[in-house]
């Protein structure tokens, strides 16, 4: 079977070039230039005729930029005669965008997948998305990828861990990881009243006294949610702190609050890597790239990649 075709865009090289060190494979050549207006410029350097294209592009920091490049990456390798296109967005930004929660707003997740259907893609494989659902906004396959193994791997196995659920929506999510840890599962109950990003936890449903404390979420943009949770588990007694997120989309002030809360350590994956903040010494990051390489090998054989979600 021919060689893959795998190119990074500008919001994820770092993971392009693990995934490829994983496939056994060089990154494609390609170039992105941003013009003083504004406007970006992208250009394939090597020919990709006939052949099957996988490019990765998590669409954050810029998001807006970001996502317009990797509409323009699919359009210029359909123009090239690639014989398809797989989109690799391990974070989809807009995935949050997915309802029409007040009058007169509009569904941003479902424009954006229709923006990629209509650029040219024939498949997208992405990372835990917001809202699962989102894979019924294309009309083309979408593969949903998990973090937990590799963050459940992370954590490790402990008879007192705890395993905390930021929210009731997150509940469903949560229970995956206990049962995965074998730990009794509690649930924080919040209210977010606003588009600030913040909320407030107003109770906490479970029990985590004399417990090691383990909140998961899939993402986190100002650890807001983490550090409120963390400060009442620990005033409900938890012997210890720590948080599992997929997508650490930090901004602002995130780090300092990190730093100076009871949270000991906080797991991401390499989803995001472009973020405008320095990294605190209690993040520690697990790589998604032998998830997503072995989800390209598998899709180029035309092999089932059912085996992942197991």
């Amino acid at each position: 079977m021919e060689e893959l075709l795998v190119f990074g865009g500008s919001g994820s090289r770092r993971l392009t070039a693990a995934i490829c060190r994983h496939l056994g494979v060089e990154p494609g050549a390609g170039e992105v230039i941003r013009f003083s207006d504004g406007n970006l410029f992208v250009k394939a350097k090597q020919n990709v005729r006939g052949r099957h294209v996988y490019v990765v592009q998590s669409t954050v920091f810029p998001t807006n930029d970001n996502f317009m490049e990797l509409l323009f990456w699919i359009d210029a390798f359909k123009r090239a005669s690639a014989a398809s296109v797989t989109v690799l967005m391990p974070y989809f930004s807009y995935a949050k965008a997915d309802k029409k929660d007040e009058p007169r707003v509009s569904i941003r997740a479902r424009v954006c997948a229709q923006a990629i259907e209509v650029a040219g893609a024939a498949r997208v494989v992405t990372m835990d998305l917001h809202a699962p659902q989102i894979q019924g906004f294309f009309t083309l396959p979408v593969d949903d990828l998990y973090a937990l193994p590799l963050l459940a791997e992370a954590i490790g196995d402990a008879d007192s861990l705890v395993v905390v659920s930021p929210d009731v929506g997150f509940a469903k999510q949560a229970r995956k990881f206990a049962t995965r840890l074998g730990a009794p599962l509690a649930i924080a109950d919040k209210e977010r009243v606003d588009h600030s990003e913040t909320a407030r936890v107003i109770d906490l449903i479970g029990d985590v006294e004399g417990r090691d404390a383990v909140i998961v979420d899939d993402f986190t943009i100002t650890a807001g949610t983490l550090v409120e949770v963390a400060e009442e588990v620990i005033h409900r007694g938890a012997r210890s702190v720590r948080a599992a997120v997929t997508h650490g989309v930090f901004t602002g002030k995130s780090m300092q609050r990190l730093d100076a809360s009871p949270i000991e350590r906080l797991y991401v994956t390499d989803t995001v890597e472009n973020q405008p903040v320095t990294l605190s010494e209690k993040v520690e990051t697990v790589s998604v790239a032998p998830l997503f390489a072995e989800a390209i090998g598998r899709i180029h054989r035309r092999e089932s990649i059912s085996v992942l979600f197991e």
